[in-house]
């Protein structure tokens, strides 16, 4: 049922970033949609969640309801690919490690990257979004400390997302990340629980990842090393590495 693509899974910048605080740049908005139509990032200076569902980019932010994003928007970080054409299953009644599971159980491989989406009707979601940051610029374990929680319940809507294998913890989240975008477009966000009601669910796998590094300042002169999983843990909410 999972279509193994020939196209690839781009990536701007890498976690591990955002946990140090450096996250000055960004890849814009219409350049990474030249790299594809659907994927999930985070907003300039993490000011909001970002969706790109059917080649649209939208901003789910503190402020007010999800908004179309313009080309000329900073991502600071972002994962895009072309949505393979795959088989759809229906789902039904799947709590979070329901619904990873579910995933996992349609992985070509545990060391390929995989697209996730799922259409349909959420009994519930929690979903948060994150308050723009000003200089000096935090880490992410702090700013998620802000962070404003959304529980939604029987909304129809997509998650929008990337299973990513373990040995790229720190570059990206290893294991599935999610976000949610309502059919209405009134809400949308990073998932940090869910209840599947019913819907259809799609996996399509990619042997290509591309990553494209910040050449900022901030970034240049910052030594990252990777050595506490347990802040990806925190920040993603337990959607991310398992």
């Amino acid at each position: 049922m999972t279509t193994l693509s020939t196209d690839a899974v781009t990536q701007f910048a890498v976690l591990d970033a955002l946990l140090a605080g450096t996250y000055e740049s960004g890849m814009t908005v219409g350049f990474a949609l030249e790299h594809g139509d659907f994927g999930v990032g985070c907003c300039d200076r993490l000011g909001g969640e970002v969706v790109v569902v059917d080649g649209e980019a939208f901003e789910c932010t503190v402020d007010g309801p999800p908004a179309r994003m313009a080309d000329s928007a900073t991502l600071p970080f972002v994962d895009i690919a072309p949505l393979a054409q795959t088989e759809a299953s229906d789902v039904a009644g799947l709590d979070l490690a329901g619904f990873t599971a579910a995933v996992e159980d349609r992985l070509v491989s545990r060391n390929l990257f995989h697209a996730v989406r799922f259409d349909g009707v959420l009994a519930r979601v929690r979903i948060r979004a994150t308050p723009r940051q000003h200089h000096p610029l935090p880490p992410l374990d702090e700013v998620t400390r802000t962070q404003v929680e959304t529980d939604l319940v029987e909304r129809r809507g997509t998650l929008v997302g990337f299973w990513a294998p373990a040995i790229y913890q720190g570059i990206a989240v290893a294991g599935l990340h999610l976000h949610f975008l309502a059919d209405d477009r009134l809400a949308g966000g990073h998932v940090l629980e869910l209840t599947a009601g019913s819907g259809e669910l799609r996996v399509a796998a990619y042997a290509r990842f591309h990553l494209h590094l910040p050449v900022d300042d901030l970034f240049l002169r910052t030594e990252l090393t990777h050595d506490r999983d347990h802040r990806i843990v925190a920040v993603e909410g337990g959607v991310g590495a398992r």
